[in-house]
């Protein structure tokens, strides 16, 4: 058995529109940004979707939204999705990025929110 959950969206702009990108999304939806150096890839949108992260990515691709999803087993729940139709993209770190039926991507990560709030939101699944 494992859980997972939910984890962030992201919008994912090439890296020359990222921060353009990042400045509409928070203007429009009224929240701020917040960067982190350690990740400079990523422009948070401070509680644009309450209880998940919300953030701007810049990437050397097409402009797209992609979920991510939260795993205590990221081989296990790669799996469980795989065998619901979806295929494994690339591997970045302890990520696994997969294409989904309609052609969206999904990440599956190591659990990265609060234990907390992971122990009350993920779902198991056998």
């Amino acid at each position: 058995m494992h859980r997972s959950r939910v984890y962030a969206l992201l919008i994912d702009a090439p890296e020359a529109e990222a921060a353009r990108a990042a400045a509409f999304w928070s203007a429009a939806l009224g929240v701020s940004t917040r960067s982190d150096p350690a990740e400079p890839q990523f422009i948070g949108l401070h509680e644009a979707l309450p209880g998940l992260v919300t953030a701007v990515q810049a990437v050397d691709d097409t402009p797209r939204f992609h979920l991510d999803i939260e795993a205590d087993d990221v081989a296990a729940e790669t799996a469980r999705l795989i065998a619901v139709g979806a295929t494994e993209v690339s591997r970045w770190l302890e990520c696994r990025v997969l294409r989904v039926p309609g052609g969206h991507l999904v990440g599956v990560l190591p659990v990265a929110s609060p234990p907390e709030i992971f122990a009350a939101q993920a779902r198991t699944w056998p």
